[in-house]
């Protein structure tokens, strides 16, 4: 069987579950991880080949330190090496980057997956942290080593194009989402008028302009309340903004994703409002998107963020206009007030996520893609399939 390695410079943040079902879900090869540093994760992640700094100490910081200005960690490196891998598959493009000189001396095809904020990012913004200087003084060479550049969604792919990258090696492949048994909803007691946001608390995933449709909803349906769960620098601003404009607001922090999918089978509809960020940070497609879609939960997302690209508008959920505060209440308002149409809209999306968003079939084709560029090599460049066929990435 052969193995593929997967690469993050944290491993592995709460929010990044899609990596690890990913992994969970190849079916022709083994997966394993690799990470320069440990952190926190809500869920077990087996696998593990080498994280270069596992404790945090003060070794370890050096050893990532040392890493980031020469890209050498010989005992790190040769951990990577004698798992064997036939490919590397690093998740952002930042990430790859801290990644490049060790994939170079493995001789191993690179694949990158894109999921937002590393395209979309201005070099202002990458140039605040660590990892963003690496990211920047590697970049071009990224570009060229890469076997492919992995988009989650169509609007990403557009994104990267402007950002520079190159377009013959950009492939749009939606991950999708594990497709688990259904309640149906005469099982699932949803409550009325509960609207739900699930996602890091930063500018781009819009949670203020959610708390400002939401004080639009409350007057017109007061008894819509709102749940956010997820935490992020911008927690406490947005607690303050709940006090002082809504009745029934209750931030419930970050949960682990059982608990999340729980709460989706009872809420009402999930809220989606992403927006591009003041530095260009922006989604790629919302996971939070398919994985409330696979529970039955309708959604009402912003037009423009991705999101539009896992749904349709009028069947699955309702798409408001980018950043309009008043269109996204109105959007909220139609489910809350027709509870058999948002139950049917429920259904439509479970049919959805099913035909065309299912994480096993994804990664079928997914696998078809490794198959691919292990053939032709870091250096070669891979014929265009068509995206839709049996031989390619599909979207």
């Amino acid at each position: 069987m052969r193995r593929v390695l997967y690469l993050r410079a944290e491993l592995l943040p709460p929010s990044e579950t899609f990596v690890a079902a990913q992994a969970a879900a190849l079916r022709r090869y083994r997966a394993g991880f690799a990470g320069l540093k440990r952190v926190p994760c809500l869920a077990e992640l087996p696998g593990t080949v080498a994280v270069l700094d596992a404790c945090g100490n003060w070794t370890g910081r050096a050893a990532r330190l040392a890493h980031g200005w020469t890209g050498s960690a010989p005992a790190f490196e040769a951990k990577l090496a004698a798992w064997q891998p036939d490919l590397l598959h690093a998740h952002f493009a930042t990430d790859a980057c801290a990644f490049l000189p060790v994939a170079r001396r493995l001789g191993l095809p690179l694949v990158v997956t894109l999921h937002g904020y590393d395209a979309g990012l201005s070099d202002a913004a990458h140039a605040r942290t660590a990892l963003g200087r690496i990211y920047l003084r590697r970049r071009e060479e990224l570009w060229r080593a890469a076997a492919a550049f992995v988009c989650v969604s169509e609007h990403l792919r557009r994104v990267a194009v402007a950002r520079g990258f190159p377009e013959e090696k950009l492939w749009v492949h939606r991950t999708g989402v594990p497709v688990q048994a259904w309640l149906s909803p005469a099982a699932t007691q949803r409550e009325r008028a509960h609207v739900l946001f699930v996602g890091r608390l930063v500018e781009k995933k819009g949670c203020a302009k959610l708390l400002a449709a939401m004080e639009r909803v409350e007057k017109r349906h007061p008894g819509a309340r709102l749940t956010v769960m997820g935490d992020g620098p911008l927690r406490g601003a947005l607690e303050a903004q709940a006090r002082e404009r809504l009745r029934r607001c209750t931030f419930a922090g970050a949960a682990p994703h059982a608990v999340v999918r729980r709460v989706m089978e009872t809420a009402t509809v999930l809220a989606v409002p992403s927006v591009r960020a003041a530095n260009g940070d922006c989604e790629g497609l919302p996971t939070v998107v398919p994985e409330a879609m696979e529970r039955g939960l309708p959604v009402v997302a912003f037009d423009g963020s991705g999101a539009e690209e896992a749904m349709e508008d009028g069947v699955n959920g309702w798409l408001a206009e980018a950043g309009d505060e008043e269109a996204l209440a109105e959007a909220l308002l139609r489910v809350l007030r027709d509870p058999a149409r948002a139950r049917q809209m429920g259904e439509e999306a479970r049919r959805h996520v099913e035909r065309h968003l299912n994480l096993a079939v994804q990664t079928e084709r997914l696998e078809a893609g490794y198959d691919a560029w292990i053939q032709q090599g870091s250096a070669g460049r891979m014929e265009r399939v068509d995206p839709e066929g049996s031989a390619g990435l599909g979207a």
